[in-house]
């Protein structure tokens, strides 16, 4: 029996992310590790080993790539599935998440989202009615309480068990 059940708690429950760098961690690597369960520190390891880095060489992985997001993924036995781009759309003309909120999704689905915050992109992750993120510090709290509601979306995920159809 999983410690999930054994502990009183539905297998649907939306676990922190872990942080056991002892370090600021980025975007990326928070949003992997709530999906899977694994810590920050495991998380990066699997994204320098795609980066093909000296073995010697530990760097803090501040950016990723989607290819990058999607092939820690794979690693753990999750695929991610490109539901909807806005790439091809001015910024201004792209849903923000508190749109996107409003529409049918399953409910059940963890869902990367790529969302312009400032300047840069940024991995938030969107399960249900929740999010989390290094905004949040890896917990789960209501998009409607998180810092992102009016945010465009740049690219959507959807999160899957490499073995569910």
């Amino acid at each position: 029996m999983s410690d999930r059940l054994s502990s009183g708690r539905p297998a649907s429950s939306l676990d922190a992310a872990n942080n056991d760098t002892g370090r600021v961690a980025f975007c990326g690597p928070y949003v992997l590790s709530a999906i899977t369960g694994f810590g920050i520190s495991k998380i990066e390891d699997v994204i320098r080993e795609g980066r093909e880095l000296p073995p010697h060489r530990k760097p803090v992985v501040k950016g990723t790539y989607a290819d990058e997001v999607e092939s820690a993924l794979a690693h753990f036995g999750y695929r991610m599935v490109l539901k909807e781009t806005h790439l091809h759309r001015a910024r201004k003309e792209r849903p923000t998440l508190w749109t996107w909120m409003q529409k049918p999704r399953n409910a059940w689905a963890y869902y990367i989202l790529a969302i312009h915050k400032g300047k840069e992109g940024h991995w938030i992750l969107v399960k249900g009615v929740k999010m989390c993120d290094t905004f949040t510090e890896g917990k789960w709290t209501f998009v409607v309480d998180g810092p992102h509601r009016g945010c465009r979306i740049m690219e959507i995920f959807e999160v899957k068990k490499a073995h569910d159809a």
